[in-house]
């Protein structure tokens, strides 16, 4: 009877070279992160821990920000669960393409890994998703975006301010390239994220709602309110729905 491998060294190796390009960008924004985290008074080893097991860039810099701001510990719970919410809906998705016989273990592992860009790599594979595929997939960009974070936070302390400056503002452009080129092909994206960009700027600069509204639970209303909205008046139609089921 032949020999049942815990590994398919093929499977991982079809993973590991498609998590290549992601390694590359999560390097770079995980640097940027650790020069936030040590500038919001976070050291070196709490911020590369914070990444290992966070994973998630608008989480983590939503938590940095708060932990400098000394936010109530259920106001920064709240409000990463919030932004990162959208994991768990990725995995369930995910999980009705695991190849049968995916023990629980496996798929626990799988979840804890499963990024935007992880979970978009693995959604359009053809063939039935292994945990050795995953496992490749995942290992590495994990290792990256934990040193990117550990290495940004050691080298804030040795880089001129204007470059750490100027390096600041990479985590901001992150963000506005994930949301912009999909708002403009997509009229319910645009909406939405006008939507929680107004509210935004409404409880920043209107004086009751800033001072009676932290910044935590600014960005739960903000991302909420917009989810309600476009819930509400941009439907997915229910033969989109299972068509995505059936692909």
């Amino acid at each position: 009877m032949p020999q049942k491998h815990f590994i398919n060294f093929k499977e991982f190796k079809a993973g590991a070279l498609l998590s290549l390009p992601i390694c590359a960008g999560y390097f770079a924004v995980s640097f940027a992160l650790g020069i936030t985290a040590r500038e919001a008074g976070i050291n070196a080893p709490l911020a590369a821990l914070m990444s290992f097991t966070n994973l998630a860039s608008a989480g983590q810099f939503a938590g940095i920000t708060l932990i400098a701001s000394q936010a109530a510990f259920f106001e920064t719970f709240l409000t990463i669960l919030v932004i990162n919410m959208r994991y768990g809906l990725m995995s369930l998705t995910l999980t009705q393409k695991l190849a049968p016989g995916t023990g629980t273990v496996k798929r626990l592992l799988i979840a804890y890994g499963n990024t935007d860009e992880i979970f978009g790599v693995s959604s359009t594979r053809n063939e039935p998703i292994t945990g050795s595929f995953m496992a490749g997939l995942e290992i590495f960009p994990i290792l990256s975006w934990t040193a990117g974070t550990f290495i940004g936070s050691v080298a804030g302390n040795i880089l001129s301010e204007r470059l750490l400056s100027a390096l600041g503002i990479a985590l901001f452009g992150m963000f506005v390239s994930i949301v912009v080129p999909p708002a403009t092909k997509h009229r319910p994206t645009a909406v939405v994220a006008l939507i929680s960009m107004g509210l935004s700027l409404l409880m920043y600069f209107v004086p009751f709602l800033s001072d009676h509204i932290s910044s935590g639970f600014r960005v739960i209303i903000c991302t909420l309110s917009a989810a309600f909205v476009g819930a509400l008046f941009f439907p997915t139609p229910e033969e989109k729905k299972e068509a995505d089921q059936n692909a």
